[in-house]
């Protein structure tokens, strides 16, 4: 298995902080391929060097950036 280029998820990090502030309203595919509408409650960080991710509204746990788009995005 590849060790994940961290400088990467930075980047993913940083394009989508500079998209979405904490508090706005964004679309997540759940696991299960549910789609929800819910609110960003921190700014997406380098999970333990692995995953870019963000911390959602009534979500346990965070979930990775790809599965997250801004409400004001089209499509999923």
């Amino acid at each position: 298995m590849r060790r994940p280029n961290v400088a990467k998820l930075q980047a993913a990090c940083d394009a989508f902080n500079a998209r979405v502030s904490v508090g706005s309203a964004v679309k997540l595919k759940k696991d299960s391929g549910e789609i929800i509408e819910t609110k960003t409650r921190s700014r997406a960080e380098v999970l333990s060097g692995h995953s870019a991710v963000t911390w959602l509204e009534g979500i346990s746990g965070c979930y990775l950036l790809d599965r997250v788009t801004s409400v004001d995005t089209p499509g999923i």
